[in-house]
């Protein structure tokens, strides 16, 4: 019976035909149901066995009711076999068709995707060229202001017309440019940054992700928005797209005298940048590192002064001129003492703090240096120090001459960063409260979020969690420590500390290191004192448990912040932290 019901249905013997009407003896019957011809001459009884032949007919019966209901039963589960394999089929078709629908909508969104990013560069590179015909004397600044707008106001439909037309001369470009007459119907924003960093051609701390995150939210926004770099010997430029130099001769006030510069044109990310090379001061930014020199002044005051003349020369008139942090705050009162009357009326000044610990104090006839007049400026309510009067801060002089400051504190609110968070210029920041705006670290937190972040071997998230291992096990190898997903990991990024709080890490680190506890250190700050204190403290350790980094490396921030177990934190005040720290730690 066994071997019955596992034989396939194929292989069973057919049913007999039963007469209801006229039975004959099982012994008659059972030789055909078992697939042997009946001869009328054949001994049926012969070859059955004794028990079989003598058995009573009312057992015989039972067996036979048992062999039938048994085939019936094999019948039912194979046709409901073949239903449920019917049903199988028709899930997997429903199954393709749902990944073909998927595959579908996630081309169409790339496609959407490079559409919009190669909308913002062809636009981007547009304006670029244009800024090359000024330079070149092949258009006057009116018509070049024209042309710009022209850009700005019908950027999809001109970059759908004039897309294959970019590789042209200038002269013949141009001809294409003057033919176009579409007019857009909404009217973005002209804004030019200003800025010694830019993620990713030059990134060294959090100004360089926070200037781009902003640029292309503001583009995708409909503004148009450029940059304007130092053209340093560091940077990189694998993501420049169409990096060329201008052929025009650029000239720039410095020291007493006019100094040509090098123009450099490129798009990143669809948004246009210029860079900036001096040619008798090349030794400014030729340097393996972008700060921490001791003439940094010279170098930015150089650079700002030369953006300035920069968008004097090209014919520009952004509405927006947005500086960051000391680097190019000079740029405030040279707008307002110096070229504000080139044409440059309807422009507005925008700072960014990143911070206020960082000012620049200077002696104030080394403002002569960029052509600013030091006697009007060495003033308390202007550039004066408020606590060395006999320095002027140049900091402050951003503060004091931009429009609107935005300070990136996003955990403090206005009166506690004047009161508590303005490193002695409180008297300033309490004077120009009105123009000041509170707003969080970075612009787009995602970049940080371990679910979608590039920089890591392997995302996670809060629901699997799987890869912050691969993430802890390929962070300890990058450090040369142990690989061991069961140690504890603990990573601190330090931008200031007191003798305090480095005492007292001192002995937190040498009391947990001998119990096996791992530790990454990253500095997060140009104050060489604080790289000084940090190494004297490891030193001091002497302990292979315990790394330190003595530069800011963003890539490896995300991996620390990743795969550490733990994160000490010197203050949540820390804008460099704040991000990260939410995104990374919920």
């Amino acid at each position: 019976m066994e071997l019955l019901l596992n034989a396939p249905l194929s292989k069973l013997p057919p049913l007999p035909k039963i007469c209801a009407t006229k039975r004959k003896p099982l012994g008659a019957r059972l030789p055909s149901c078992l697939g042997v011809e009946r001869h009328d001459d054949m001994d049926v009884h012969k070859d059955l066995p004794q028990s079989m032949d003598h058995a009573p007919k009312e057992k015989q019966n039972d067996i036979w009711q048992l062999f039938t209901e048994a085939q019936q039963n094999i019948l039912s589960l194979n046709k409901q076999r073949l239903t449920a394999l019917e049903e199988l089929d028709e899930l997997k078709r429903e199954n393709t068709a749902l990944l073909d629908r998927i595959e579908q909508l996630e081309a169409k969104m790339l496609l959407n995707t490079e559409k919009e990013m190669d909308t913002l560069s062809i636009s981007s590179e547009l304006l670029l060229r244009i800024d090359s015909m000024v330079l070149s004397g092949m258009i006057d600044n009116a018509e070049a202001s024209d042309l710009r707008r022209l850009v700005m106001n019908s950027r999809m439909s001109i970059a759908a017309n004039l897309f294959q037309n970019t590789h042209k001369k200038d002269s013949e470009l141009l001809v294409e440019l003057r033919h176009f007459s579409s007019k857009s119907k909404k009217k973005g924003f002209h804004i030019v940054h200003i800025s010694a960093e830019m993620a990713p051609v030059v990134s060294v701390g959090s100004l360089a992700s926070y200037v781009t995150g902003l640029s292309c939210a503001l583009q995708r926004k409909g503004h148009v928005v450029e940059v304007i770099l130092p053209k340093y010997a560091c940077l990189n430029l694998d993501e420049v797209q169409g990096l060329r130099e201008v052929e025009a001769e650029v000239y720039s006030f410095f020291n007493g005298q006019l100094h040509k510069n090098r123009i450099w044109t490129g798009v990143v990310f669809g948004i246009g940048v210029t860079f900036i090379q001096p040619v008798y001061y090349s030794a400014f930014f030729s340097h393996e590192r972008v700060y921490g020199y001791g003439n940094d002044f010279e170098r930015f005051t150089y650079f700002s002064r030369a953006s300035l003349d920069y968008l004097v020369k090209s014919g520009k008139k952004p509405d927006i001129v947005h500086i960051h942090n000391w680097e190019t705050s000079i740029v405030g009162p040279l707008f307002w003492d110096v070229f504000v009357n080139q044409g440059l009326e309807g422009t507005r000044i925008l700072l960014t703090c990143q911070g206020f610990d960082s000012q620049c104090l200077q002696r104030p006839e080394k403002l002569a240096l960029c052509g600013l007049d030091p006697s009007r400026l060495h003033r308390p309510d202007r550039l004066q120090d408020n606590n060395k009067t006999h320095m002027v801060n140049i900091l402050k002089g951003g503060v004091v001459y931009s429009n609107k400051v935005i300070v990136i504190a996003s955990m403090q609110t206005k009166a506690h960063l004047i009161t508590e968070l303005g490193h002695g210029m409180e008297p300033t920041l309490a004077i120009h409260k009105d123009k000041l705006l509170i707003a969080p670290y970075g612009f787009d937190k995602s970049v940080w979020d371990p679910s979608v972040d590039k920089f890591l071997p392997e995302s996670y998230s809060e629901e699997d969690m799987k890869g912050k291992s691969v993430c802890k096990i390929s962070l300890q190898k990058h450090l040369g420590l142990t690989k061991n997903a069961s140690m504890i990991l603990v990573g601190c990024m330090l931008t200031e500390v007191s003798d305090v709080y480095l005492e007292n890490l001192k002995t937190l680190v040498w009391m947990a290191s001998r119990k096996g506890i791992q530790f990454v250190f990253m500095l997060c700050s140009q104050n060489p004192g604080l790289r000084r204190e940090v190494e004297s403290l490891l030193l001091e350790l002497k302990d292979g448990n315990v790394k330190f980094i003595d530069k800011y490396d963003e890539p490896l921030l995300h991996l620390i912040l990743a795969g550490c177990d733990i994160i000490l934190c010197p203050s949540l005040d820390d804008p460099v932290l704040q991000v990260p720290l939410f995104s990374v730690l919920g």
